[in-house]
């Protein structure tokens, strides 16, 4: 039986010796492995500022930290996607206001926003979901509108771009995860885009206590000041040389997700009983990150059967995501939301099969996965 592991870092030898020289450095943070990361990571998005960080979530916190969010702030933010998402908002004590998702992509209803935004609502959250681009004009102009900050949620979109410009670089900033399943991985880690040289500044302090000075930058060593609250935040140099490999791989690692996507969804458009996201191919772009099928309402009861077949016949499965966030309980229980109050962002949740269409994978992969989904249907009597 073949093995279609749903993600699966790609690492060599390269990311073995990158790592060694790292160690045999002695230097494990504050080095100039992070230094070369960031200006690699902006230079492949043509970002003007990076900030690399610990994670997406951290980025995310960040990103409302330096405009000063608190309790009585709202942000308007997705009901499908992380709860890091809302996440990020509620620590800073401010509110998370949960809009919808459109039925053709799984992004934000744009339509729905301006009748959440008050008083208080101070940033708009989008995320690119499962990499396809959100109608960034439209956002940036509600965002004009109402003064708002615009935080982009790019952890599923490197790779995405929006009339040519690369996710996170039309909004305030946009923050990334490197995580191992995602389209190349530091371990752990993330990073903030910006066009802002001040964000970036505000982010680079705020990732490392609110000291003045850098490691680098000190004269004195272990001389600094601290000029306002922040976090460790940091990635460190085994993190940083990990992803400096991999993103000498990434052109590669994304031709093959798309070539995997093409494949895998030819295979499967006969079949009536699912229907399938939009994606775009042109000055905007998906970056693939998987093929999520959604079942139809006479099938998407049988939907534990179906996954419960695939993994048995060795196709790995997941949910983007297991619940709108709303719906998780500590939401519920805090802002009393209820079933039927996101409609669209339940149905993705509670019918939809995400399969891989990782670069650990190839198009032959993709004809036993699809094959899989069809002998699934058949033998559930679907």
């Amino acid at each position: 039986m073949r093995k279609i592991p749903f993600g699966m870092p790609i690492l060599g030898d390269e990311e073995l010796m990158a790592i060694k020289g790292v160690l045999d450095s002695g230097m494990l943070a504050h080095g100039p492995k992070v230094v070369e990361f960031e200006e690699k990571f902006a230079a492949y998005t043509a970002a003007p500022h990076c900030v690399a960080l610990s994670s997406c979530t951290a980025a995310l916190h960040l990103a409302y930290f330096i405009i000063g969010l608190g309790a009585g702030d709202e942000v308007i933010v997705p009901a499908q996607t992380h709860v890091a998402t809302g996440h990020a908002v509620e620590l800073t004590g401010a509110k998370a206001v949960f809009v919808d998702a459109e039925a053709q992509t799984g992004n934000i209803d744009i339509d729905q926003i301006e009748s959440k935004i008050t008083a208080n609502t101070k940033a708009l959250s989008v995320v690119h979901y499962l990499g396809t681009p959100v109608d960034m004009d439209r956002i940036v102009a509600l965002a004009k509108k109402h003064d708002l900050f615009v935080v982009e949620d790019c952890a599923l979109a490197i790779g995405t771009y929006y009339k040519g410009k690369h996710a996170g670089l039309v909004g305030d900033l946009g923050c990334f995860s490197f995580y191992p399943v995602k389209h190349f991985t530091t371990a752990e880690g993330g990073a903030v885009l910006t066009n802002s040289q001040e964000i970036a500044k505000k982010i680079t302090q705020s990732r490392a206590f609110g000291m003045d000075k850098s490691y680098r930058e000190r004269s004195v060593p272990g001389l600094y000041d601290v000029q306002g609250l922040g976090f460790n935040y940091r990635m460190n140099e085994v993190e940083s040389a990990i992803g400096i490999v991999q993103l000498d791989r990434i052109d590669g690692f994304l031709k093959k997700r798309k070539e995997n996507y093409r494949t895998l969804t030819n295979s499967l458009r006969e079949l009536e009983e699912i229907s399938h996201l939009e994606v775009y191919d042109g000055s905007s772009q998906s970056s693939y990150y998987s093929k999520t099928i959604l079942l139809s309402e006479k099938i998407a009861g049988k939907r534990p059967e179906i996954i419960a077949y695939l993994n048995e016949h060795g196709v790995g499965t997941s949910i983007y995501y297991p619940h709108p966030v709303p719906s998780m309980t500590y939401y519920r229980e805090k802002y009393g939301y209820k079933d039927g109050d996101f409609p669209v962002a339940q149905r993705l949740s509670d019918h939809s099969i995400a399969l891989s269409v990782g670069p650990h994978l190839v198009p032959d992969d993709m004809l036993y996965v699809a094959d899989q989904v069809k002998n699934a249907l058949s033998s559930l009597a679907i």
